[in-house]
């Protein structure tokens, strides 16, 4: 008994072993299946519900109220041929049956005829579903129980139907409307026509709900990119026109910085870099020699660490974004960062013309070059333009950076000779402004393996 337990209990935890694996299978399917934007998916939240809600409707409406009428109908009609049934066997008729026609005629609305005994028509062809061939064959079993034949198919307007007799054969022409709720599809396309006109007036009202929350995102991405968000005002529902206004807010707070911090890094130039050229003026009134060499080096470097500095907290700075041709671009900064004992070759794919910030966007391809050319006999840079997307590959045969180095390397301030984090100055911020001003323009630069043998460096952004 203990062993059946057991089974039993492994079983009942395999079942619901399984109902706990079928439940992220189905979040998978519907993720994949489900559309992504929201404008199909507010459809969805409207036509789901009235497709459901309309299908019970018509279920319950064809199961009871058309099945229900139909059943009564077709009663009716069996009463009466069964009337005429008792009416032609009880009592003597006219040689031609007219007066039983007249009868069938005028107050029952049927049409008659008496045959001659014979065999019934062959069985007729029956529809695949049909409410009345079923309902008036079982009514006509029960109330009549005489061997009969049926056909709802053939003339559409009225259903024939054969009662076999001891001494003849009962022929009824019935008009499908007195055997049959007809007026069915009347429901039906009224079902149809109001789901129409509900879309008719969902699908342009949720486009006009969705449309400033499209422009919102539009507005993000263009101002994200350093492009200028012309306008643009807050419309649309109120929840949108309060994001759209924390996002006017946001951006006056971010050019309020960064005209603050512009008006500060200017300052702080400015000052530093007279000091230097009063060091300058004072070197150059005491002659030369080693030690003057040394100093005017190191006001040099100064120098450029200086400029380094300030180009690494301006970014991109203020500089506006304009379609420049990327191809010319990279072959002019191929010419100039070729020098004795290194290669460097330029070559580009796809649409020229791109939108990018030109200073920002050179800096970021002249420090790679630069940092390739450093470490390597042979650079090359291949631009693309394709699918919405510009991407930048700066290929050498340098030695390469590890792979676990490879995220260290854009960190600020990082010197390391085989990371190749070095700009012109030294100050290890060469690839650190480099992703600064690609992310900028909404993208990213990678370090990844390259065909040369060397690194390859991979800047990718929207196009």
């Amino acid at each position: 008994m203990a062993e059946t337990g057991t089974g039993m209990d492994w079983a009942r935890v395999g079942d619901r072993a399984k109902r706990l694996l079928l439940v992220p299978a189905l979040g998978r399917f519907l993720h994949r299946t489900l559309p992504k934007r929201l404008f199909p998916r507010s459809l969805l939240i409207i036509v789901l519900p009235m497709i459901l809600l309309q299908s019970v409707a018509a279920y319950v409406f064809l199961e009871r109220h058309w099945e229900l009428v139909t059943r009564r109908l077709s009663e009716a009609t069996v009463r009466d041929i069964t009337a005429i049934i008792s009416v032609l066997q009880s009592y003597p008729q006219d040689p031609d049956y007219t007066t039983l026609k007249r009868i069938a005629r005028d107050d029952l609305k049927l049409t008659i005829e008496v045959l001659p005994k014979q065999p019934l028509p062959p069985p007729a062809e029956k529809p695949f579903f049909s409410l009345l061939d079923r309902t008036l064959s079982r009514l006509i079993s029960e109330s009549i129980g005489k061997p009969f034949w049926i056909d709802t198919v053939g003339r559409s307007d009225f259903v024939e139907i054969r009662i076999d007799l001891p001494d003849n054969q009962l022929k009824v022409f019935a008009r499908r409307s007195q055997t049959y709720a007809a007026n069915a599809h009347i429901f039906l396309v009224w079902m149809v026509g109001t789901a129409l006109v509900l879309l008719a007036i969902a699908i342009p009202f949720l486009r006009n709900q969705i449309r400033p929350i499209q422009m919102l995102a539009a507005a993000a991405e263009d101002f994200g990119r350093g492009r200028p968000v012309e306008g643009f005002r807050p419309r649309g529902a109120l929840e949108v026109r309060q994001a759209a206004q924390a996002f006017l807010e946001m951006r006056r707070r971010i050019e309020r910085q960064i005209e603050q911090r512009t008006t500060m890094l200017a300052g702080v130039s400015h000052d530093l870099r007279t000091m230097l050229t009063r060091f300058r003026l004072e070197l150059a009134f005491l002659g030369d020699g080693e030690e003057v060499a040394e100093l005017k080096k190191d006001v040099d470097e100064m120098q450029a660490m200086l400029e380094g500095y300030i180009a690494f907290v301006r970014g991109d700075g203020d500089e506006q974004a304009a379609s420049v041709d990327l191809s010319a671009m990279l072959a002019e900064i191929a010419a100039k960062e070729a020098s004795e004992g290194c290669t460097v070759t330029a070559s580009y794919e796809g649409e020229p013309q791109v939108t990018v910030k030109p200073s920002a966007f050179r800096r970021v391809i002249v420090n790679l070059v630069g940092n390739a050319r450093r470490h390597a006999a042979t650079v090359a840079v291949a631009g693309c333009h394709a699918d919405g997307w510009i991407t930048v590959t700066v290929d050498d045969d340098g030695p390469g950076v590890p792979p676990e180095m490879r995220e260290e390397v854009f960190k600020p301030f990082v010197r390391l000779d085989e990371a190749r984090n070095q700009d012109e100055a030294g100050t290890g911020l060469g690839l650190a402004i480099a992703r600064d001003i690609v992310r900028g323009h909404g993208g990213d630069i990678g370090l990844e393996e390259s065909p040369l043998g060397g690194l390859r460096a991979r800047v990718r952004i929207p196009g």
